[in-house]
């Protein structure tokens, strides 16, 4: 008999020594990898059960939360090895009577063990596994170390993991300040997340809070009038869905995840369990305006989506990323869908390229009247029209921008040639296929809201393509650099002239009879844009010297927008540009060398003269500028303001240039 007592105090010995030496797998929760912002702040983490964790200090955590869970999960949890033999026991006799009970048969620690490592299958395996898993979490950490890991990991119902999201979402307050009554309600959720969320059953809820107070009481934590006190306080709960995931811009992040995958050669498992930090360009402040943008400007009781991505022109800095209006019920992140017309919001590309080639100036005319085009050697037609059956005659490129005038257009493009078009489409960023047609003047080939923002940053740019960047750094565990993205001086893909004299021109969207002057009122800076609806999209894409921002509105199966609908996109945008600058200074667009500006007759398109009753200063490149003044309004060729089809700059244009430096 002391034979065999003795080979079980080995054996047992044996097996202690082995599992206390050999390592644990690796939780889902241990070493994720952490999303960064530009500062340096959290913004995710990544795991394999595409949980959002947000731990705690177990100090961070209200002692009556711990009393309570403590009470009615594990009370012996101080004083066991991992295993309580007579709770188990208890259990069993319990169940066999079929009465509630306020006890379960496992400890914290074996609920910890199978919670990290194991699924929640009832076989013997799992169980001998459990039990081992649970002896190596006693010999390996503390008693608060166990219960800290426990109450950041445990299920509360409704997507929320640890007793921080829980208290965040039900209560609306981090988990230090929860009170009694709170506290008992949270700690008997576990037990049933579902049927016990007092979102579902409040009643069921009330009842196991009495359960959990009544076992705070037998444990001595409170007094029965603590209990009756608490049972009898009205809880104010947030109301359901209010709670956002406490992750940070999530589409982004699963924009981040797609590329270091596809593209910078980052394992899932090294997302999942290496430790490596994340060091991306977001801004949070920026991001939090465009969600609050996007929130404000949508109904939350319609099918409509949203979209809205913006870029630092000067660096390629992706600041903010938006891919839809509700996360948690649409994950697809429309900004990079590849399927949506730009509508009008493509013209500006037109007209880059047309103003890049000197064949046209922004006074340059075409006759806005009802036509039929002909092209493919006039064995094609094509008849456009304007929204509303709205034509305004003799028109410049200015008014056309601002009116967004859909025969204009097509008469530039096919001016211009629908080859050089997508030419500098492609130059700007754009790599979705585009059809040489006289439609591609309005905007019919589709192309994502992220490629219209990083067209419009190069515009925004002078000309200067700065490729997007998302990531800038990846390090480690160890602190060891695995990726650092590589420094750019860009590349001058368009005049900055050219560049320059669109964004003047653009200017005047926001302008009063400009498609977005019902927002200009938002904006307290100088800005450029365009608008662009389609049957099934709307668009506001546009930028300051510091953003360039892509907004687009409408439905996920093409169905059409109502007019109400085709009005959300501008208001978002502006709504977002002025927060996310909010703590900027204005600043008005740089202006080039190769930039003219002379003061032009409206009524004739010549150099003005003093005498001229409508005169306007206009921007040129240089060497498109009008040479002849105005000879219909007689007075003096040179008047007293200056024209500077010479070569001299303005005063006007002076005075921006110091402005700008």
């Amino acid at each position: 008999m002391l034979v065999t007592i003795m080979a079980i105090v080995i054996a047992i010995g044996i097996l202690l020594g082995y599992l206390y030496h050999k390592s644990l797998p690796v939780a889902d929760n241990d070493l994720n990898s952490r999303l960064l912002d530009n500062q340096g702040g959290i913004i995710a983490t990544f795991s394999a059960s595409g949980r959002s964790y947000e731990p705690v200090q177990l100090k961070q955590i209200s002692p009556l939360l711990v009393q309570a869970t403590l009470a009615v999960e594990d009370r012996k949890f101080y004083e066991h090895i991992g295993f309580d033999l007579k709770g188990m026991v208890r259990a069993i006799l319990v169940n066999l009577k079929e009465m509630d009970r306020a006890q379960g048969a496992s400890t914290l620690t074996q609920q910890l063990a199978r919670n990290l490592y194991l699924s929640h299958a009832k076989t013997w395996t799992r169980k001998i596994k459990e039990a081992m898993y649970t002896a190596q979490l006693e010999m390996k950490y503390s008693k608060d170390e166990i219960l800290q890991m426990y109450l950041n990991g445990i299920y509360y119902g409704h997507g929320a993991y640890g007793i921080e999201a829980a208290s965040q979402m039900y209560f609306g307050k981090s988990a230090s300040e929860l009170d009694l009554a709170e506290s008992a309600m949270l700690a008997g959720i576990p037990k049933g997340p579902t049927y016990y969320s007092p979102y579902n059953h409040l009643d069921h809820a009330k009842k196991r809070q009495k359960i959990v107070l009544s076992t705070m009481v037998e444990t001595g934590n409170i007094t029965q009038q603590d209990a009756d006190r608490a049972a009898a306080e009205e809880l104010h709960f947030k109301p359901q869905g209010e709670h956002q995931s406490s992750m940070s811009a999530p589409f982004f992040r699963d924009y981040v995840k797609n590329l270091l995958i596809s593209q910078l050669g980052i394992s899932e498992e090294q997302l999942d369990h290496g430790g490596l930090n994340i060091y991306t360009t977001l801004d949070l402040h920026a991001q939090a305006a465009a969600e609050e943008a996007v929130t404000q400007g949508m109904s939350p009781q319609s099918d409509l989506e949203a979209a809205l991505v913006s870029i630092d022109p000067r660096t390629g800095y992706v600041k903010a990323m938006v891919g839809g209006k509700n996360y948690k019920t649409n994950q697809f992140n429309h900004v990079l869908a590849k399927t949506r017309q730009p509508g009008s919001s493509f013209k500006p590309i037109m007209y880059l390229t047309a103003l890049s080639s000197r064949t046209m100036t922004g006074l340059t005319t075409f006759n806005s009247e009802p036509t039929l085009f002909h092209y493919d050697n006039n064995r094609k037609t094509y008849q456009p029209s304007n929204f509303g059956g709205k034509y305004l005659g003799e028109i410049n490129m200015q008014e056309a921008i601002a009116a967004s005038d859909n025969i204009y257009a097509v008469n530039t493009l096919l001016k211009v040639g629908a080859g050089n078009v997508i030419t500098m489409a492609n130059k700007l960023g754009i790599v979705s296929p585009l059809q040489p047609v006289p439609s591609l003047a309005l905007g019919t080939s589709p192309i994502s809201p992220f490629e219209m923002a990083s067209a419009f940053a190069v515009v925004s740019n002078g000309g200067k393509r700065m490729p997007p960047v998302a990531v800038l750094k990846i390090t480690d565990a160890a602190g060891e650099v695995l990726y650092q993205a590589p420094e750019s001086s860009g590349d001058q893909v368009v005049d900055p002239a050219a560049a320059y004299v669109l964004t003047h021109l653009m200017e005047s969207v926001f302008q009063s009879g400009g498609t977005g002057s019902r927002v200009s009122t938002l904006i307290k800076r100088p800005v450029a844009g365009k608008t662009g609806t389609t049957d099934t999209d709307a668009w506001m894409v546009g930028y300051t010297p510091e953003l360039a921002t892509a907004v687009w509105v409408g439905y996920d199966k093409g169905r059409k927008i109502l007019t109400l609908d085709g009005h959300r996109a501008a208001p978002i945008f502006a709504q977002f540009t002025e927060k996310a600058l909010e703590n900027t200074p204005p600043k008005i667009f740089p202006i080039p060398d190769g930039v003219i500006t002379a003061y032009v007759d409206q009524e004739t398109g010549k150099l003005a003269t003093d005498d001229c009753p409508d005169k306007r200063l206009e921007v040129f490149v240089a060497g498109t500028e009008p040479t002849e003044y105005c000879a219909i309004h007689g007075g003096r060729q040179n008047s007293p303001e200056g024209n500077d089809n010479s070569g001299k700059r303005s005063w006007w244009s002076s005075f921006k240039r110091w402005l700008t430096k």
